[in-house]
C-alpha cells in the first residue's frame, strides 16, 4: 500500500487531496515537523530535503508535492489535462512561485522574530505573493479552470496555498482575486476536499509554536553558515 507522509501544512494538503478524490489506497503517516520527525534518519531516507509529504508507492519514493502529484496523476490516468504544455506551465508556476513566496510571505508575517527588523523580506514577499495571485486570478477570469475544462492536479496545487490566502495576506485579500476565491471555494465544498483538510485531525501534532518548534522548523535561527 501507498505510504504518505504528511502533516496539515499545504503542501501536503494537497497531495492528500489527490488521494482522497482518486480514491487510491493510502496509508498516512504522520511526520511532526515542530517535534523534528522530518530529520529521523529513517525519515531521511524517504525525503533528503527534510520536508513534507514524500510518498512510498510500494518502494517507489517521490517528495515534493508538485512531483508527487504529477507522479500520482500518471500512474492513474486521472485529473490530467489533455494540454500537457499547459499542465506543465501551470504547474511549476505554482511549484516555483505560488508555494515558495507564499511560504515566505508566511514566515516574515507571523514566525520571523520581531525584535529584528524584517520590514524589507516582509514587503519583498507580500508583493511577490500578491503579483503571483493576481496573474492567477487574471487567467482564471472567463475559464472555470486552470487548465482547460476539467478539474486537475493543477487545481489542486493552486487549491492547497491559495485557501490560507487570508493567513497571508490579510484577512480581506481575497476580495482582490474573485476568481481564485471562486475556484477555492468550489474545490473547498468537494467531499475529497473536506477528508484531506481532515487526516491530519486523525493524528496528535505539536500545537505550541516554542523553542523546540522554532529550532526544528527555523534551523537558519540557530546555525550560521560561514
Amino acid at each position: 500500500m501507498l505510504k504518505f507522509y504528511f502533516n496539515g501544512s499545504p503542501n501536503p494538503t494537497k497531495v492528500a487531496l489527490f488521494l482522497e478524490e482518486s480514491g487510491l489506497p493510502f496509508e498516512p503517516i504522520a511526520v511532526d515537523t515542530r517535534k523534528g520527525d522530518q530529520f529521523k534518519p529513517d525519515y531521511l531516507k524517504i525525503n533528503p530535503n527534510a520536508k513534507v509529504p514524500a510518498i512510498d508507492d510500494n518502494g517507489t519514493i517521490v517528495f515534493d508535492s508538485n512531483a508527487i502529484l504529477l507522479y500520482l496523476a500518471e500512474k492513474t490516468g486521472k485529473f490530467l489535462p489533455a494540454n500537457r504544455a499547459e499542465l506543465l506551465s501551470w504547474l511549476m508556476f505554482v511549484a516555483t512561485g505560488v508555494g515558495p513566496y507564499s511560504g515566505q510571505a508566511v514566515h516574515f508575517k507571523h514566525f520571523a522574530p520581531k525584535e529584528q527588523n524584517h520590514d524589507y523580506a516582509h514587503n519583498r514577499y507580500q508583493y511577490e505573493t500578491d503579483r503571483h495571485y493576481k496573474i492567477l486570478d487574471g487567467h482564471l477570469a472567463g475559464r472555470k479552470y486552470m487548465v482547460g475544462d476539467a478539474y486537475s492536479i493543477v487545481d489542486m496545487a493552486l487549491w492547497g496555498w491559495a485557501r490560507m490566502v487570508p493567513f497571508k495576506l490579510g484577512d480581506g485579500a481575497f476580495a482582490n482575486y474573485p476568481n481564485v476565491k471562486r475556484l477555492v471555494d468550489e474545490i473547498s465544498a468537494r467531499p475529497a476536499a473536506a477528508k484531506a483538510v481532515a487526516l491530519k485531525d486523525r493524528f496528535t501534532f505539536k500545537a505550541e509554536m516554542d523553542d523546540e518548534a522554532r529550532g526544528n522548523m527555523f534551523k537558519h535561527m540557530t546555525t550560521k553558515v560561514a
